[in-house]
């Protein structure tokens, strides 16, 4: 049974903060674990990787060449797919490169009067890593939207790491790679893959930075590399909320939840409503589709632990809170949903309307599913293109502008302490 909760009462807030409230701090023995391994990789290189790699694997590989995986058996594994899922990989792609190429910032450069020539250069960073879960587990949607808007914003490399637990290699994951256009592949994953990327071995060359998600021992390495390579996000346990009224279908609403509670216990499912009729509705939805769920069991720990069906006094408090949450998916279950975009500040990605459910935007709608989460919505942004490219600022000084300027810097730098900043400024002033 999902908790109910209501804004009229007085603790509403404090419930709903400890409801939010997650531990991101990780295990004693895994940061022990992940420190060791990092800096044997970073010290024996391959040598620890293909020792890693046998010991939590159960791989065998005498070589890092061993654990290559060529761009023919990346096509191999999409040319071998059923038609149907090769034709659903390749309608994802297409749509999800489709919305990031509208992304790409572009350089620009302005002039003073004075024939000074100020602007921004855009450059593509040179070498992305992306870590892909392996084993049981096979996200080849995670393949795509971290690898397309790399590639679309001009990454010269990416490089895949993908653990494949006693050879066990996923198809689909292969061949979104090959979809994607990821240059190199190899079958090694946790901690050991991100230490890999970060540092360099003697096989793989060091990356600018590293995306994708993994497990708690992959995501301590990616805090733990970040400064030396740059990282997307280390991120929380996956969130929906929804903002529903009558007018919602409630089988619709408790699939949705469903959805999101299905990935782990952690996950978290959440619904406002103004009318506390469909919030029954809701609930009696819930109880007849959940014994019909393969993950019957994930999703009723979930919703138990972190859900909640919360009845609000109207739609506009709805915003306000899902506000104060900055969900990671926010579903705008309601008659007039455009009506409440423009009042939704915080929010890594809008469904609006009663036909965009969560789903079709984690796999081919188009936008990016890689969501900031745990309220980081209110400074984050969705991965896109952005992310892979980077600024430099141009200055290109013209002698009068070296005299309107250089008083003005050596005032402030005078005022600093720093008379060689101050000095460097008048040394070009005209006598």
């Amino acid at each position: 049974m999902m908790r109910r909760l209501s804004t009229r009462e007085p603790e509403f807030l404090a419930t709903l903060d400890a409801l939010l409230a997650f531990d991101h701090s990780t295990d004693e023995a895994i940061e022990r674990t992940v420190a060791d391994i990092l800096a044997n990789v970073r010290t024996l290189g391959d040598a620890a990787v293909l020792d890693y790699t046998r010991r939590f694997d159960k791989l065998e590989a005498t070589s890092m060449a061993q654990l290559e995986l060529s761009r023919e058996a990346l096509k191999a594994a999409f040319d071998g797919l059923p038609a149907a899922q090769k034709s659903a990989l390749e309608q994802a792609a297409a749509r999800v490169r489709s919305y990031h190429e509208r992304q790409k910032a572009e350089s620009w450069e302005y002039t003073e009067a004075d024939g000074t020539r100020l602007g921004q250069k855009i450059t593509a960073l040179d070498r992305v890593g992306l870590y892909v879960p392996g084993g049981k587990a096979a996200y080849p949607s995670s393949v795509l939207m971290n690898a397309l808007p790399a590639k679309v914003a001009g990454v010269r490399e990416l490089i895949m790491v993908v653990p494949t637990p006693r050879g066990e290699k996923n198809a689909l994951v292969l061949a979104a790679a090959h979809l994607a256009g990821v240059d190199r592949v190899f079958a090694i994953g946790g901690a050991q893959a991100v230490a890999a990327l970060a540092y360099g071995t003697q096989t793989i060359p060091q990356v600018d930075k590293i995306v994708g998600p993994g497990n708690a021992y992959v995501a301590s390495a990616k805090r733990r590399v970040f400064g030396t390579v740059g990282i997307d996000m280390v991120a929380g346990p996956s969130e929906v909320l929804i903002i529903a009224d009558a007018s919602a279908n409630p089988d619709w609403v408790a699939m949705d939840l469903f959805a999101q509670a299905e990935h782990d216990e952690l996950a978290q499912s959440i619904l406002l409503c103004p009318d506390a009729a469909f919030i029954e509705r809701v609930q009696q939805s819930i109880d007849q589709l959940l014994p019909t769920m393969p993950r019957r069991e994930t999703i009723a720990a979930s919703l138990a632990g972190r859900g909640a069906l919360v009845h609000v006094s109207d739609l506009d408090e709805a915003c306000a809170i899902a506000n104060r949450i900055a969900p990671e998916h926010l579903e705008l279950a309601v008659a007039e949903p455009r009506a409440l975009v423009d009042k939704i500040r915080h929010a890594g990605a809008i469904f609006i309307g009663h036909y965009a459910s969560e789903s079709l935007g984690d796999y081919c709608a188009g936008p990016n599913h890689v969501l900031p989460t745990s309220r980081s919505a209110r400074f984050s942004s969705p991965l896109g293109v952005y992310d892979f490219q980077k600024r430099s600022s141009l200055i290109d000084v013209s002698s009068a502008g070296a005299q309107a300027l250089g008083p003005i810097a050596a005032t402030l730098a005078h005022g600093e302490g720093l008379t060689a900043h101050a000095r460097a400024a008048e040394l070009r002033l005209k006598r």
